[in-house]
């Protein structure tokens, strides 16, 4: 499992855009970790799946109301990651109104949980393999704190508690 003084996985996240930018086109787009991450400080938070109840009525929402506070601690960005495909997390952040706070990456394979060791096996309910529910601070693609959530517990991850550890 990651653990703190780590590196962040060299995987490719996708991420949907609904709006064409420098260096994105409409639709998925590919988010190389290692280059998105390479100089900045960026509170990340993963969870098992979009539009699940915790995930949409607390995990997120706290992200969102926290993200000046965020910013003001010196994070440069919020990153979501879940185990879902990009078009899935674009609907999902359409619907809790991210854009321009908090990036919704795609990790559809599961590749990135697999290569962080923070996965969450929900085969047994037809989910298959998802992520953990965590949160990490990373500086410059090193995880600098790691707040992984015992199974069924949203106590940890919270933006809360990655806040004061961005502020420390």
């Amino acid at each position: 499992m990651i653990k703190v003084g780590d590196t962040l996985p060299h995987t490719t996240l996708m991420e949907y855009s609904d709006v064409e930018g420098e260096g994105c086109s409409l639709g998925p787009n590919a988010v190389d970790v290692a280059k998105a991450s390479a100089g900045k400080t960026i509170a990340l938070f993963a969870l098992p799946g979009a539009f699940t109840p915790t995930c949409s009525a607390k995990h997120v929402p706290g992200y969102l109301a926290a993200f000046e506070a965020f910013k003001a601690a010196g994070v440069d960005e919020i990153w979501c990651v879940s185990v879902n495909d990009a078009f899935v997390m674009g609907a999902w952040a359409r619907d809790q109104h991210t854009q321009g706070k908090v990036r919704m990456l795609a990790d559809g394979s599961a590749d990135f949980a697999k290569a962080t060791g923070l996965v969450l096996d929900l085969t047994a309910k037809g989910m298959g393999v998802r992520s953990d529910r965590y949160s990490m601070l990373v500086k410059d693609g090193k995880v600098m704190t790691l707040n992984a959530e015992a199974p069924g517990k949203f106590e940890v991850s919270n933006a809360e508690t990655l806040l004061a550890q961005a502020k420390a």
